[in-house]
């Protein structure tokens, strides 16, 4: 039985067809959350910087292809070859995200994950003109900032812009990254921190400082949206 489950979730009708059903949900609750900004002239302040990697911790992603507001806010999102992914990677293409398939992990999956091309194609979508969206905290390793992207941010020169997105009714899954699942007919919060810029000759005590900040700044984030949604007890689970 547990076989022919698989099985069914690996059949591209089904992937699709759940897909699909994710995004117009997405879309509902995006419709129907009230969103605050914080600072209040976020797109005013990061047009100019574009483009630009923006960095999310995991579990959090399901409403983030909404930021982009505009048809020349021109994105793509990291999302993992895993099953699961699939469903996003649809999910997130219906929403008008483009998509780039692979790991953001840089330990010893890296290559066997996809993880070598997949930085190489978030490179050049970078030097092409597209912001990259990803997950900052790497697969069973919560709310934990891996080099990944700060090593993107050095190869490429574009700055990273950490934020959090988070909606006042949720249910939050059991699983390793508390995955939040955002309920519609809320308030929702969008909250930008400082940006952080990577130089190009960053040795690895500078990568290892940058890549503490990216953590404070998002765990900051985060704490700010809940707190602005009215569940701040939120931001410690």
């Amino acid at each position: 039985m547990k076989r022919l489950f698989r099985n069914v979730l690996r059949s591209s009708l089904v992937q699709r067809a759940v897909g699909v059903l994710a995004a117009e949900y997405l879309r509902l609750v995006w419709l129907t959350n009230k969103f605050s900004y914080d600072p209040a002239d976020v797109y005013e302040l990061v047009e100019p910087k574009q483009p630009a990697i923006f960095a999310f911790w995991h579990g959090q992603h399901f409403l983030t292809p909404f930021i982009k507001t505009k048809e020349s806010h021109r994105a793509k999102v990291l999302i993992s070859r895993h099953r699961d992914g699939e469903f996003n990677a649809i999910a997130a293409e219906r929403l008008g995200i483009e998509t780039i398939r692979g790991s953001g992990d840089h330990g010893g999956a890296f290559h066997r994950k996809g993880g070598v091309g997949a930085f190489r194609e978030m490179v050049q979508a970078l030097a092409d003109g597209y912001n990259v969206a990803s997950t900052a905290d790497v697969p069973k390793r919560s709310r934990v900032a891996g080099l990944g992207i700060i090593m993107l941010a050095r190869e490429s020169g574009r700055p990273i812009l950490p934020f959090a997105m988070v909606t006042s009714r949720f249910s939050r899954l059991n699983n390793w990254d508390r995955t939040t699942i955002n309920l519609p007919f809320g308030r929702g919060a969008v909250v930008g921190i400082d940006t952080i810029s990577v130089p190009p000759d960053a040795d690895a005590e500078t990568m290892e400082k940058l890549r503490l900040q990216l953590e404070a700044y998002l765990n900051e984030a985060t704490r700010r949206a809940y707190a602005q949604v009215g569940r701040p007890e939120a931001a410690l689970d």
